[in-house]
């Protein structure tokens, strides 16, 4: 039987992971604010959650456990979405409903299943509202000028997930510095809403609900007080985890809220932070766009582990679509193997999807092509649904003898290639080693000539080009 042991951020150590209750595994995981397209690093939490859910599925079938419901949010009422409606003139329910959807299709585009429950936040503002009223009932919450603002100093474990006192959070804390807080560190429950912004009816005015709050009202209502794990990238551990904590243990202390945290780290770009400044800033659309398979970049991310920082590079992508390419050759008419039980083990170590992929290489290598499928296809690859971008792939031997004309070119020109370094004339031997490099041809020189081999990026048509 697979044992899976997750690194939970709440205690700082890998622990083996067992359900609450077997016969619901429950997992929360904080979704988009919805104003605009995903960039890339909005889609690694998506790729990395979408992972554990198979898994969890994968081993509840193993195990006899019951359902897994997975839960992730839409924030769909925010200051950011509000001011994007004022930049476009568009209606907010236009944009959100817009975004949601392209969300949706982006992430798809990526191989991630769809959550069995994604909630709005403008669904749920009774609940809210209802949390934050027994809040302030508690003692942990005060109203004030239309605002409510959480006590933090009510809590007494606020910062054990982050590893922070509350005093050593106040310098230089990412805070509202507002007048009628009672601490610095309190933070809005629910805030007032003038005439052209979003707003509810409440025993505080008309307004809208502060951000943290969203996520406590939809996990309970959705998973109860206590439920298994709770995921997002790590850049929402403080604030936003921690408020979430705070405020859902205070509303309801008869239960734990999320028993395990899971934090995937953060996404580079070529070595650097993303940022539109440095001009390599884009979107999971802006990627499909250039011609990048969702199955590539999904698989991309899944070489880095999820508590490693990762680096997006052009290479890797290039490598990667190399790698898929050769991986559909081998598998396009054959079935899926039962996954083995070694490889499963290194995917329920704590997600260890590199070193799967190490394991996957080695199928391939070896002729093991039931099993790269079944393994592929767990990982979220191999799938039929994600192939659409390989359709008509053929074997190098499909490809070799349906262009023969082609081979026999570059076959001539590898002979051209000899003669020119012969003749001491390395531009052309460079010349003519790039037009065959850029044709998908890998070129060896030895003591014996040169020697041309297609591989996966086999284009005869650069090659027929040129007769």
């Amino acid at each position: 039987m697979t044992t899976i042991k997750l690194h939970n951020t709440r205690t700082r150590k890998k622990e083996v992971f067992e359900p609450l209750n077997k016969d619901d595994v429950r997992m929360y995981v904080c979704g988009p604010t919805v104003y605009d397209r995903a960039h890339l690093g909005n889609a690694r939490p998506v790729v990395v959650f979408d992972v554990l859910y198979r898994l969890l599925r994968h081993v509840a079938k193993e195990k006899g456990w019951g359902k897994v419901t997975y839960v992730r949010n839409f924030t769909d009422v925010d200051d950011k979405i509000n001011a994007r409606a004022d930049e476009t003139g568009r209606d907010i329910s236009d944009i959100t409903a817009e975004t949601t959807q392209w969300f949706l299709d982006d992430m798809g585009s990526l191989g991630a299943l769809e959550p069995d429950q994604m909630p709005r936040a403008t669904q749920y503002i009774p609940q809210m509202v209802a949390m934050i009223e027994k809040l302030i009932a508690d003692g942990h919450a005060y109203a004030v000028e239309g605002h409510v603002l959480f006590r933090v100093r009510s809590y007494q474990d606020y910062g054990k997930l982050s590893g922070r006192s509350v005093d050593d959070m106040v310098a230089g804390a990412r805070v509202e510095v507002a007048p009628y807080k009672e601490d610095p560190m309190d933070f809005v429950l629910w805030k007032p809403s003038d005439e052209t912004q979003p707003g509810w009816d409440s025993p505080w005015g008309r307004g809208r609900p502060g951000w943290h709050i969203e996520c406590s009202a939809m996990a309970y209502e959705l998973l109860g007080e206590s439920f298994d794990i709770h995921g997002g990238g790590n850049d929402l551990m403080f604030p936003h985890h921690e408020n979430e904590i705070a405020q859902s243990c205070c509303a309801h202390p008869e239960g734990t809220f999320a028993n395990f945290w899971l934090h995937n780290e953060m996404l580079q770009v070529e070595g650097k932070k993303m940022s539109k400044s440095l001009g390599n800033f884009f979107t999971v659309k802006d990627l499909l766009d250039q011609g990048i398979p969702g199955e590539v970049i999904r698989f991309v991310f899944l070489s880095t582990h999820y508590r490693k920082p990762m680096d997006w590079t052009a290479e890797k992508a290039r490598e990667a679509k190399k790698t898929i390419k050769n991986w559909r050759s081998q598998t396009r008419e054959v079935e899926p193997s039962e996954v083995p039980e070694d490889v499963l083990a290194l995917l329920a170590d704590d997600l260890n999807t590199p070193g799967v992929i190490t394991a996957l290489h080695r199928m391939a290598n070896e002729g093991e092509f039931s099993k790269l499928k079944a393994v592929g296809v767990l990982l979220g690859l191999l799938r039929n649904e994600m192939g659409d971008w390989a359709a008509g792939l053929h074997t190098m031997e499909d490809l070799v003898n349906d262009h023969v004309e082609a081979y026999d070119l570059a076959s001539e020109l590898a002979e051209r290639l000899d003669a020119a370094r012969a003749e001491k004339n390395y531009e052309e031997a460079d010349r003519i080693r790039k037009v065959l490099q850029e044709a998908g041809f890998e070129v060896k020189t030895s003591a014996n000539g040169t020697s041309v081999e297609p591989n996966s990026d086999f284009d005869p048509a650069k090659l027929e080009a040129l007769k």
